[in-house]
Order: structure tokens, then C-alpha cells, then sequence
């Protein structure tokens, strides 16, 4: 059994003139006519559309497998960047509103709270005192 590969043009735009499967210089089992338009060989498989061995393209799958866990490796860090940024922003937001400033009157060691300023037994000239240095 044979099969005859009709000529073609390869890439270079080369004529290359046809021939008969199986070559007097390749495997025997090669019986097949595969290929291309601008690539045609004989071999022994009717379903084989690849000229080359396989082993080359593990070093580009290894290269791809590489580049794609370095991809995984920046984008995991882009997003544990991202929540901790998130965090970090809602942890540091105040919890209540700022009543101001503690009270404390001259001389005193602890600040009044607005409750205690307000319901101290002084009036409200002397408080104005304390608070605003009115005199």
C-alpha cells in the first residue's frame, strides 16, 4: 500500500514536486500521505496533521506552566494586597463622633466628662470660666 503527495509550495514560496509514500529513505510504515499546503510528509498515522516530535513541545509546556505561576503567584499578592488594604481602612475608621476636646479645669489631674462639666455646682459664669478662659 501507498499513497502519492502531490507537489506544493512550502513557506519560502519553494516549488517542492510530489511524491510517493512510503520514501525509499524513511520508515517503511510511513505509508501515509500528512500534512499541510505548504508542508506534506509521509506517516504512518492518517490522523497525524504535526511533522515534528512531540518531545519539543513539553519545553513549551514547562514554559507555560512557569509563566502562568508567576501570573498566579503576582495576582494572589495583588489581591492579599488588596484586603489588607480594605482592613486596614475599615479598622482605623472612627467607631462614634468626636465629642471635642476633654474638659479639664485648671489644676485638675483628670479631665471632666461633658456630663460631670454640666452638673458641677458652680455657675454659669464660673463655667465659662473653666471652659472658655472668659474672664
Amino acid at each position: 500500500m501507498s499513497a502519492d503527495c502531490a507537489g506544493y509550495y512550502n513557506a519560502e514560496n519553494v516549488f517542492v514536486s510530489g511524491f510517493t509514500c512510503p520514501k525509499p529513505d524513511s520508515d517503511a510504515r510511513a505509508i501515509f500521505c500528512c500534512g499541510f499546503n505548504d508542508v506534506k510528509y509521509c506517516c504512518d498515522d492518517p490522523n497525524s496533521f504535526f511533522p515534528y516530535e512531540y518531545g519539543y513541545m513539553w519545553w513549551l509546556s514547562l514554559g507555560a506552566l512557569v509563566g502562568l505561576s508567576i501570573a498566579a503567584v503576582v495576582l494572589l499578592a495583588f489581591i492579599i494586597t488588596i484586603c489588607v488594604l480594605c482592613y486596614l481602612f475599615i479598622a482605623t475608621k472612627p467607631r462614634g463622633l468626636d465629642n471635642g476636646l476633654p474638659l479639664r479645669a485648671p489644676g485638675m489631674k483628670t479631665a471632666l466628662t461633658k456630663d460631670q462639666f454640666l452638673h458641677m455646682n458652680t455657675s454659669s459664669e464660673e463655667k465659662m470660666t473653666l471652659c472658655c478662659n472668659v474672664k
